[in-house]
This record gives structure tokens, sequence and C-alpha cells, in this order.
């Protein structure tokens, strides 16, 4: 079960920016309903998406002057919530201070839109590499999966799963062995390094950067930024590098949508469709197996399920979530 939402002091993703153009569009957030509009300047809010006169669906309304319009009776509310307009009364100006409706923190970052139900209590993440244009960035997804944010996020951490789900593509099946890694933590931000040798490129997804030697060594970095966002930044030893920026929306207790943005200093000519159906095919791998797992909430109790040695991230991740109070 999730937390109250009001608990989450945390930037959470809502939707691609491309999602959101001339009309309000409807999200969910940690059970709450969420409008998310653009003004006249093209500036994203936020707001609950329940009209406070009669309980409207405000994204079924308009945007007019920089104003969200209610479809139901017209009311116009501006970015900071408050009602400005209401046409019924004699002087539509002259509105009661009550008349306002939820408005939430609300920015745009990486071409992802982030909305914070509460005062975060971490910055988003620096990732100068999807802001440079040395590097050619590949938005995929998203990934709606029925499963926690979670266990979405946790798979995307996963180590020992590649040669078993992702044979050929991320693992080898006659290699299984976990390297060892330490995992660190400084606020918000679990730190961790695997190296491991991987196998080549195949014809259909020649994506990595590994083609220099017949055997390529992956380095792959990780920053885990809590609660649900993950920055991978793989190396193979030369000047190429690869960058995966990972992040799921808590929609629900059993439901979640990811944002998973790739970005590559090689291969700038390379169409992105190369990127965005390998990315398909290995999303679409986990979310079977993820879609199976229960509880659907990650069991944050380290006694609730069978830990190992090359689970060591996964035991990072559960103790801080409950430690920062991201865990139910």
């Amino acid at each position: 079960m999730l937390i109250e939402s009001s608990e989450y002091r945390s930037w959470l993703p809502v939707a691609y920016s491309d999602e959101v153009e001339s009309k309000p569009k409807s999200v969910r957030l940690l059970n709450e309903p969420i409008v998310l509009w653009r003004d006249a300047s093209g500036t994203c809010s936020a707001m609950r998406d329940l009209c406070i006169h009669r309980g409207t669906a405000l994204s079924l309304g308009k945007v007019c002057e920089s104003e969200l319009v209610c479809p139901y009776h017209g009311w116009r509310f501006a970015a900071d919530g408050r009602c400005t307009f209401i046409p019924q009364l004699d002087n539509p100006c002259k509105v009661p201070a009550k008349a306002r409706v939820q408005n939430y923190l609300c920015e745009e970052r990486f071409g992802i839109i982030w909305v914070a139900l509460s005062a975060p209590q971490y910055p988003l993440p620096v990732v100068p590499e999807l802001e440079n244009s040395q590097w050619r960035s590949v938005r995929t997804g998203p990934f709606e999966w029925k499963s926690s944010a979670a266990r979405q996020l946790e798979n995307f951490t996963d180590l020992a799963h590649f040669p078993f789900v992702h044979p050929e593509l991320l693992g080898d099946p006659e290699r299984t062995l976990v390297p060892p890694h330490v995992v660190t933590r400084e606020g918000n931000v679990l730190s961790y390094e695997i190296v491991r040798p991987e196998a080549a490129n195949t014809e259909e997804f020649p994506i990595f950067g590994n083609t220099q030697t017949q055997t390529p060594t992956r380095r792959s970095r990780y920053e885990l930024h809590l609660p649900f966002t993950i920055l991978l930044r793989i190396g193979w030893g030369g000047e190429e590098g690869m960058v995966y920026f990972f992040t799921s929306q808590p929609i629900a207790d059993n439901a979640c949508r990811g944002y998973c943005i790739v970005a590559r200093n090689y291969n700038l000519d390379q169409e992105d469709d190369v990127i965005q159906k390998f990315e398909d095919v290995i999303f679409d791998q986990d979310k079977f197996i993820v879609e199976s797992q229960r509880p659907e909430q990650v069991p944050f109790d380290l006694s609730e399920e069978l830990h190992l040695k090359f689970d060591a991230v996964a035991v990072a991740y559960r103790k801080a979530m409950k430690e920062l109070n991201y865990s139910p």
C-alpha cells in the first residue's frame, strides 16, 4: 500500500513534455488526480484535477488566456490555483477566497514533466549529458506496468537477472556470476559500480559502443536517486559512452509508468527507433516477470524475502527507503 501522498517530499515524473500540448492532460500520481496544462508562454502547471465548485475534472476543460477553464460552469483558475472568474456572479471577478484548487510544484527537465505534491527534500539529479549537444538523446517508452513503481525501479537495478531474462541482449546464460560491488549512500543517492564482460552487439540492435575488442568489458556506474529514479553511465574503455536515465511514476499501489531516456556520444546518425525497439524488447521481457511478483509492493521488511550477497543493491535500496520514509 502506498504511503500518504503528502508524505512524499520528492520530485516524481508524470509525463513526457511533448505529451502535454494545448489541451489539459489528466494524470494520476500516488492515487491523486492531477491536471497538467500549459499557459500562453508554454509553461506547464499542475493542479488537483477537481473543481472546488462541483468536483468536475478540470482536465475536461480548456485553456483560455493562460487560465484553466472548468468545463461545467466556466470558472477560471490561475496557475497558482486561485479562481479568478465566476461568470454566474454579478461581478465575476469578485471571487470568494475559498474558491481555489490545490496546485503543485511543477518542473520540466530532460524532456520530462515532474510534480512534487509536497516540498521536495532533494533536488532533481544533475545529468549534463542530456543537455549536451555532443550527445544524442532518445526517448523510449513510456512503459506502463501493473506493478508498483518500487518494483519497476528495483528490477532496473537487479544485476542477477540479465542472463535469464535478457539472454544475448544484456546477459550471457553461460556467465551468471554477479561481479562483486559495493553500495554507498549519500543522502537519497545510492552509488555503485559494476565491471563485467559482455556479449557483442547483435546484428539487429547494434547500439552499444563496445566494438573496439572482440571481448569487450562494460563498466557500469549507477546512481540510484530515491525514491524511483536511476542514472546509469556505461563505458567500454574508450571515448564512447552511453547514459540511461530511468524514472518511474507511482500511479497507484499496483500501477506505474516508466520513462527512459538513452543518450550516447557515438552512432549519432543512427535512427532513434533502433534504440526504441531495443528498449521495447527489454522492457517487455521485464514486464512479464515483474507483473507476476507478489506482493505488488516491494516488501521493505528484509525478513519477508531471502537476500544473498549479490542482492546488495536491493538491500541498500529497501533500507534507505525505510529510513527516508518512502516506504509504507
